[in-house]
């Protein structure tokens, strides 16, 4: 049984799978690839970023936060990939990573900016934020069992 399968106290029969294997693979690799093309992104912030921002320290903000993002996504990934029940935490404390770089993003953006920052809320931060919602979601029936160990026999 892997974090994605629905145990079989829950009425589902043993071989029904919430997700097939070429998903969950896909799921995972799709998670770990995001986290690694934050990293040029990460490169610019910290080289770039304090002349548009006008201080070293909002820079210093926006690196960890990107940092912590791509941390999660990648381990989030591997996790899934793995098929650990620990994926669970790791996807949700990416989903709240993600969804608080939208909101800061775009909270915090010019109006020069504020489009580029809807962009990338709309197109990456949450859509993801909301996929790593769906792992965590998805594996709670896993987690719960394990949590409670195996059902008695009264």
């Amino acid at each position: 049984m892997t974090v994605l399968d629905l145990p079989p106290r829950t009425g589902v029969p043993t071989g029904a799978s919430v997700m097939d294997e070429r998903t969950r693979c896909r799921i995972g690799y799709l998670l770990v690839a995001c986290g690694l093309a934050l990293l040029p992104w990460l490169v610019m912030l910290a080289t770039g970023f304090p002349a548009v921002a006008g201080s070293a320290q909002e820079s210093l903000t926006w690196v960890g936060l990107d940092s912590l993002e791509a941390v999660g996504l990648v381990s989030t990934g591997l996790l899934v990939l793995g098929r650990d029940p620990r994926s669970i935490l790791a996807a949700s404390a990416t989903a709240v990573l993600l969804l608080a770089d939208a909101w800061f993003d775009t909270t915090t953006a010019s109006s020069g900016d504020l489009v580029s920052a809807l962009a990338m809320a709309v197109g990456a931060e949450l859509p993801l934020a909301a996929l790593c919602a769906v792992l965590t979601v998805r594996g709670f029936p896993l987690a719960a069992s394990l949590i409670s160990g195996p059902p008695s026999g009264r």
